[in-house]
Protein backbone atom coordinates (compact mmCIF):
# COMPACT_ATOMS: atom_id res chain seq x y z
CA UNK A 1 0.00 0.00 0.00
CA UNK A 2 1.40 3.68 -0.92
CA UNK A 3 2.30 5.77 1.90
CA UNK A 4 2.38 9.33 0.77
CA UNK A 5 -0.91 11.60 0.33
CA UNK A 6 -0.33 12.03 -3.18
CA UNK A 7 0.05 8.24 -4.02
CA UNK A 8 -3.26 7.61 -2.39
CA UNK A 9 -4.68 9.92 -4.32
CA UNK A 10 -3.35 9.07 -7.61
CA UNK A 11 -4.52 5.20 -6.75
CA UNK A 12 -7.97 6.69 -6.03
CA UNK A 13 -8.24 9.05 -9.45
CA UNK A 14 -6.53 6.19 -11.48
CA UNK A 15 -9.00 3.01 -10.42
CA UNK A 16 -12.34 6.09 -10.79
CA UNK A 17 -10.42 6.74 -14.52
CA UNK A 18 -10.05 3.25 -15.08
CA UNK A 19 -13.69 2.31 -14.06
CA UNK A 20 -15.25 5.27 -16.40
CA UNK A 21 -12.97 4.28 -19.47
CA UNK A 22 -14.03 0.55 -19.15
CA UNK A 23 -17.61 1.88 -19.06
CA UNK A 24 -17.67 4.04 -22.31
CA UNK A 25 -15.43 1.40 -23.90
CA UNK A 26 -17.85 -1.15 -23.13
CA UNK A 27 -20.83 1.14 -24.10
CA UNK A 28 -18.84 1.73 -27.90
CA UNK A 29 -18.47 -2.32 -27.79
CA UNK A 30 -22.14 -2.97 -27.22
CA UNK A 31 -23.01 -0.51 -30.14
CA UNK A 32 -20.70 -1.76 -32.87
CA UNK A 33 -22.41 -5.06 -31.95
CA UNK A 34 -25.87 -3.63 -32.42
CA UNK A 35 -24.89 -2.21 -35.87
CA UNK A 36 -22.98 -5.61 -36.91
CA UNK A 37 -26.40 -7.01 -36.22
CA UNK A 38 -28.55 -4.89 -37.76
CA UNK A 39 -29.85 -6.29 -41.20
CA UNK A 40 -31.85 -3.20 -42.05
CA UNK A 41 -29.87 -0.87 -44.19
CA UNK A 42 -31.89 2.76 -43.02
CA UNK A 43 -31.68 1.86 -39.53
CA UNK A 44 -27.55 0.76 -39.81
CA UNK A 45 -27.19 4.24 -41.48
CA UNK A 46 -29.25 5.98 -38.97
CA UNK A 47 -26.83 4.64 -36.31
CA UNK A 48 -23.83 4.45 -37.81
CA UNK A 49 -22.91 8.24 -37.41
CA UNK A 50 -23.81 7.98 -33.18
CA UNK A 51 -21.20 4.32 -33.15
CA UNK A 52 -18.84 6.93 -35.27
CA UNK A 53 -19.20 9.57 -32.89
CA UNK A 54 -18.69 7.51 -29.70
CA UNK A 55 -15.32 5.86 -31.23
CA UNK A 56 -13.92 9.39 -31.99
CA UNK A 57 -14.85 10.44 -28.51
CA UNK A 58 -12.86 7.34 -27.50
CA UNK A 59 -10.23 7.94 -29.19
CA UNK A 60 -9.93 11.51 -28.36
CA UNK A 61 -9.77 10.87 -24.65
CA UNK A 62 -7.38 7.98 -25.24
CA UNK A 63 -9.46 5.13 -24.26
CA UNK A 64 -8.52 3.32 -27.52
CA UNK A 65 -5.72 4.91 -30.26
CA UNK A 66 -6.86 6.72 -33.06
CA UNK A 67 -5.91 4.19 -35.54
CA UNK A 68 -8.04 1.63 -33.81
CA UNK A 69 -11.15 4.17 -34.10
CA UNK A 70 -10.31 4.81 -37.84
CA UNK A 71 -9.85 0.93 -38.54
CA UNK A 72 -13.35 0.33 -36.64
CA UNK A 73 -15.28 2.96 -38.36
CA UNK A 74 -14.10 1.76 -41.73
CA UNK A 75 -14.92 -2.21 -41.18
CA UNK A 76 -18.48 -0.62 -39.76
CA UNK A 77 -18.86 1.80 -42.93
CA UNK A 78 -18.59 -1.50 -44.97
CA UNK A 79 -20.81 -3.22 -43.25
CA UNK A 80 -23.36 -0.68 -43.96
CA UNK A 81 -22.60 -0.11 -47.11
CA UNK A 82 -22.80 -3.75 -48.22
CA UNK A 83 -26.44 -3.89 -46.62
CA UNK A 84 -29.09 -3.88 -49.34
Amino acid sequence: MANHKSSIKRIRQTNARRLRNRYYAKTARNAMKVLRATEDKNEAQALFPKVCSMLDKLAKKNVIHKNKAGNLKSKLAKHVNALA
